[in-house]
């Protein structure tokens, strides 16, 4: 059985709507509710833990309340991180396997967490291959300092999956060695855990400009959405 842990708890400032992110209608639905719609089904998934920015709790519950999300749910205050927000999400974690996701990308779709739930390995994240070139550089000279192969680089998406225990062991691995990362299959690779990744999609993007919201709103059929 698997527990979703769902990031929930940004304040998402670059779209700049007076209220977080997640809660940005995307055809005339909050955000949020669209990757909690898309799990509820699965009988695999049978926990959510759910964080939330502070005072905000009351207008997250009262979402998942009124879309009758089915699925046992357990709150948890965001944390000052991503990083720190799924450490503090783990103790509340009841099963041996753990999906992370986040609300802001909306457009995850069921199947997509049914393949996920289905890989044979343990620790999986979706990636993307790279379509353009990139390169190491020098922020503060500009300089160029080298060259990547970008077939052999990916674009990490979510959702991601892992045992809880190496969740749990990477995290403890980061703070020993005061790290942050910004997702989490990294994390467990430079901890030393197998991971590995399926095919992703490009559809599957992370919600964080107000373009960004609109592409979403189109590609989920909406003729508009939310400033």
């Amino acid at each position: 059985m698997y527990t979703l842990a769902l990031l929930n708890g940004g304040l998402g400032t670059r779209v700049a709507a007076g209220q977080p992110k997640q809660l940005i209608r995307v055809n005339h639905i909050p955000a949020m509710v669209y990757p909690l719609v898309a799990v509820d089904p699965l009988p695999e998934v049978t926990q959510i833990v759910l964080n939330y920015p502070e005072g905000w709790r009351e207008e997250i519950e009262k979402l998942v309340h009124d879309y009758a999300i089915s699925t046992p749910i357990t709150y948890v205050p965001g944390g000052d991180s991503r990083h720190d927000s799924v450490r503090l999400m783990l103790p509340h974690c009841q099963n041996e396997h753990v999906i992370v996701h986040e609300t802001a990308r909306p457009l995850v779709t069921t199947e997509e967490f049914s393949a996920l739930i289905a890989s044979a390995h343990e620790n999986v994240s979706y990636m993307l291959e790279i379509p353009f070139t990139v390169a190491p550089v020098d922020p503060d000279t500009r300089r160029v300092t080298g060259y990547l192969d970008r077939d052999k680089l990916r674009n990490v998406q979510l959702p991601q999956k892992f045992r809880l225990s190496t969740l749990e062991a990477a995290h403890e691995y980061a703070r020993e060695h005061d790290l942050q990362f910004t997702e989490d299959a990294t994390l467990c690779a430079v901890a030393g855990a197998e991971v590995y990744f399926i095919p992703g999609s490009d559809r599957n993007f992370k919600v964080t400009t107000k373009t960004d919201v609109k592409l979403a709103g189109y590609l989920l059929g909406a003729e508009g959405t939310d400033d």
